[in-house]
């Protein structure tokens, strides 16, 4: 069995000597998963960098570990990047939820015009930082050493530059002849993909994503859930890019 995944801060897990694993992460690790001396853990900083560790002391609510071994994982090239249209209810977080799992490099939440959902300004970070709690629970769950960024809240215009500079733009669509398994991705840079809502990306979106360079593409001959969609083009590329 695989040692469980925690998060530390990247000082802590540089530094010689034991490390202190305390805070809410130590709180879930002694008291929830009782690790005890000798056990095997592995802690991240997120960010790229893990630590092999062996509990030498277990607190309350805090462990002690010696640091077996250290590896950083360098950025990932190309980058996976999924902008993806607020689903309704609790679906955004399931999409999050498996995109994390799937390897993807970052998600963009957007606020499109068919949007069920719709985050108020004053419920914006809210929304935000169950995103983030997700990609972070989820990221550990994968035994992922580098989580996923979720970037802040993008208009269709903030979308339109992301797809302008990156290296391969695709937007998913039903209607699309170019199917995805036939793209030829890029080797380096940012392959942005945008799923639309549930209603569907309207005629202006499409005109304006495909005006900054963003290819209409059919992911397949069924239409997916806007959250299931992202999940899916993750693995179609994953695996053209060499990464699975």
């Amino acid at each position: 069995m695989s040692p469980p995944v925690f998060l530390a801060a990247t000082d802590a897990l540089e530094r010689s000597g034991p490390v202190v694993l305390d805070g809410p992460e130590g709180r879930h690790a002694a008291t929830v998963r009782r690790l005890r001396p000798g056990e095997r853990v592995d802690l991240t900083d997120g960010a790229g960098l893990l630590a092999e560790c062996v509990v030498t002391d277990a607190g309350r609510a805090s462990l002690t570990l010696d640091v077996l071994a250290r590896h950083r994982q360098p950025p990932p090239s190309p980058r996976v990047v999924v902008v993806q249209a607020l689903p309704k209810g609790d679906r955004g977080e399931l999409a999050v939820e498996t995109m994390t799992e799937a390897g993807v490099d970052e998600i963009v939440p957007w606020s499109a015009a068919r949007c069920v959902t719709q985050w108020r300004p004053e419920r914006r970070e809210k929304a935000l930082g169950r995103w983030r709690n997700t990609a972070r629970e989820a990221g550990k769950q994968a035994r992922r050493s580098r989580f996923p960024e979720i970037a802040d809240l993008a208009s269709t215009g903030d979308v339109a530059g992301r797809i302008a500079a990156a290296s391969l733009a695709l937007v998913l669509h039903e209607e699309a002849d170019a199917p995805l398994s036939a793209v030829e991705p890029p080797a380096e840079g940012d392959i942005v993909v945008v799923v639309g809502p549930e209603g569907g990306i309207t005629q202006d979106e499409l005109d304006s994503l495909a005006g900054a360079g963003g290819r209409p593409t059919r992911l397949g001959p069924t239409v997916l859930r806007t959250s299931t969609a992202g999940v899916a083009a993750a693995a179609v590329l994953m695996a053209a890019t060499g990464r699975w």
